[in-house]
């Protein structure tokens, strides 16, 4: 009997978790069209930034470890 109480147990958690979830997302304030496009391409440059800057970096130091090998 005991089994069954946690497993009741456990499903009125897991409901109660989704049910507050839900909740929390509803006073989300998300953003509309014009701001999720500035949004969107600032993370898109500075991820091609932070690229080109790694790249960068890997070409400086295999260059610098071909001429030490």
């Amino acid at each position: 009997m005991a089994f069954l109480a946690k497993v009741k147990q456990s499903f009125g958690t897991t409901f109660g978790f989704f049910a507050d979830s839900w909740a929390e997302l509803k006073k989300v304030r998300w953003p509309n069209r014009k701001e999720l496009t500035s949004y969107s391409i600032v993370v898109v440059l500075t991820i091609t930034a932070v690229t080109i800057y790694f790249w960068l970096l890997d070409i400086g130091i295999s260059s610098l470890v071909e001429l030490i090998v």
